[in-house]
């Protein structure tokens, strides 16, 4: 099942507001993830919710080039 891009934003928005409590306005595709306060438990958590979310198990080695919200939404693009 194809998953339309505006609808991949709006649920990683969503986990992102009310899973890790980030302010909605801060969630923009140039954001920087660590700069919403994400720490590394954080990012623990994200995966689960992403591979519960999404239906695909996240490779560390492969997130370590997602840098900005963006980017983390065409990670998971590419994923599905």
């Amino acid at each position: 099942m194809k998953m339309e891009r505006r609808e991949i934003e709006e649920k990683v928005n969503d986990f992102l507001v009310e899973e890790m409590e980030i302010e909605a306005d801060k969630i923009k595709p140039e954001a920087l993830l660590k700069d919403l306060g994400l720490d590394s438990l954080d990012f623990v958590d994200i995966v689960v919710i992403v591979e519960r979310t999404f239906g695909f198990k996240i490779k560390p080695e492969e997130m370590a080039d997602v840098k900005t919200v963006g980017a983390f939404y065409n990670y998971i693009e590419s994923k599905l």
